[in-house]
């Protein structure tokens, strides 16, 4: 015999999961700050300040207009979800290229030179693949939207991409202050 169960009962599972995966994966970030404190101290990688400034505005940027997508999405505004979601790719496309194209580039070590490289190129390393993961994940959802796939009732992809995103976001706000603005350069 085959139960059909309800969307909000799925619902309810679905935002379970996602929420214990978000808790689940915070942890390996909680690790990585926390090597970062004790391997560093009071000291930091020597960094540009400039860039790092401008990929976490981008990223900020990006958090708002998440939530703008999702709002509109929820009030059944696909026009504008669908711009505000592709804003956000394009900008955590953006993030990326200045992270691991940029920053990569012109740090003056690298993975294996020493404490500051290990820790800087592991939190980055590990950031950036999830925001990667994160942008194929506004991608799916952009696509699936623009199919009018998600309607005001029933969007719960765009509510996990959203619950995503903003956790991608707030780790790098960790990050950008252990990396960038604690401690002296070394």
């Amino acid at each position: 015999m085959s139960v059909v169960e309800s969307y909000a009962t799925k619902l309810a599972r679905n935002r379970l999961g996602l929420w214990l995966f978000v808790i689940s994966d915070a942890f390996v970030f909680i690790g990585l700050f926390v090597a970062r404190m004790v391997l560093l101290g009071d000291t930091r990688p020597h960094l540009e300040q400039g860039l790092g400034l401008a990929v976490t505005i981008l990223l900020l940027v990006s958090s708002f207009l998440m939530n703008r997508a999702e709002v509109e999405i929820a009030h059944g505004n696909r026009p504008a979800f669908l711009r505000n979601i592709f804003i956000t790719m394009v900008l955590g496309i953006i993030f990326l290229v200045g992270v691991v194209g940029v920053e990569w580039q012109l740090a003056p070590f690298g993975p294996a030179d020493g404490q500051a490289g290990a820790v800087f190129y592991a939190m980055t390393g590990f950031h950036a693949f999830h925001v990667f993961t994160g942008v194929i994940f506004l991608f799916i959802v952009w696509n699936n939207g623009r199919r009018g796939h998600y309607s005001a009732e029933k969007h719960w992809a765009v509510e996990a991409c959203a619950i995503y995103w903003h956790f991608i976001d707030v780790v790098w706000m960790f990050f950008y202050v252990g990396l960038y603005l604690l401690g002296t350069p070394v």
